[in-house]
């Protein structure tokens, strides 16, 4: 039997009076691509924190791979990779430094890393810019570039918040096709987005939470289903669970 990608168990974290993530259950498959949505302040960026091992939860419990973050952080986030809602560069680096860069904090051989960052640099239409600084380069380039950072180690699960933020529709078409061909190498994705229409072409999962807990999860069929139209767009879902848990 594989091991599942991901497993939260009643994962609950606080900030003050505030409760950012409430007993919080989640069992995802390797190999799937899972869509986590929910309203501004639902704790969709702070439960990928906590899987991440960015922050710790106050209760509850993440396994990567079978592996538990609380007594095996090392092991739990060796397979993992975080790109975050703001790619984090170094302005005064080449896109090739810096990944060679990134790939020594993970320990890959030098010449290793050079060929895998050529790779990537050449996936996604990079390489020709190799010899400009980050700080120079567009959104849509930075966010590429970042991706590459979290690939370059060829991580099993990828979790991504809001990866498509502020991209022009090219850029956005090339990062939605190069998470598909991970998915379909082996790779585990999970994403927070507010573009409903990438989770409802993209997903093969979706799942949304509000106000920390996690209310609707399932195909677009089975969520469909839940709400009873069949024909429903995941906008549609998404107002009409809302509204369920406001009323």
């Amino acid at each position: 039997m594989n091991q599942p990608a991901l497993q939260l168990s009643n994962l609950t974290k606080r900030f003050g009076e505030r409760t950012a993530v409430d007993n919080l259950n989640l069992n995802i498959e390797a190999g799937c691509f899972y869509a986590l949505l929910g309203h501004n302040g639902a704790g969709k960026s702070t439960t990928l924190r906590m899987i991440a091992g960015l922050s710790r939860p106050d209760f509850g419990n993440v396994r990567i791979l079978g592996q538990d973050m609380a007594i095996h952080p090392e092991a739990a986030k060796q397979p993992l990779a975080f790109l975050p809602d703001e790619p984090l560069l170094y302005g005064k680096l080449r896109p090739l430094e810096y990944l060679e860069y990134v790939a020594g904090l993970w320990a890959i051989p030098a010449l290793q890393a050079e060929a895998r960052a050529r790779e990537l640099l050449e996936w996604t239409d990079l390489w020709k810019h190799r010899g400009e600084y980050c700080e120079g380069f567009s959104r849509g380039m930075q966010q590429k570039l970042a991706l590459c950072g979290a690939l370059i180690h060829e991580p099993k699960l990828l979790l991504l918040d809001e990866p498509l933020t502020g991209l022009d529709v090219a850029a956005a078409r090339q990062v939605k096709d190069l998470l598909q061909a991970k998915v379909r190498e082996g790779c585990t994705v999970i994403l927070t987005t507010h573009i409903l229409e990438v989770a409802e072409k993209l997903a093969e999962v979706i799942g949304v939470i509000a106000q920390g807990r996690l209310i609707a999860e399932g195909t677009l069929t089975e969520l469909r289903e839940r709400i009873g139209r069949g024909d429903a767009s995941l906008e549609d879902i998404f107002l009409h669970l809302h509204d369920e848990v406001a009323a």
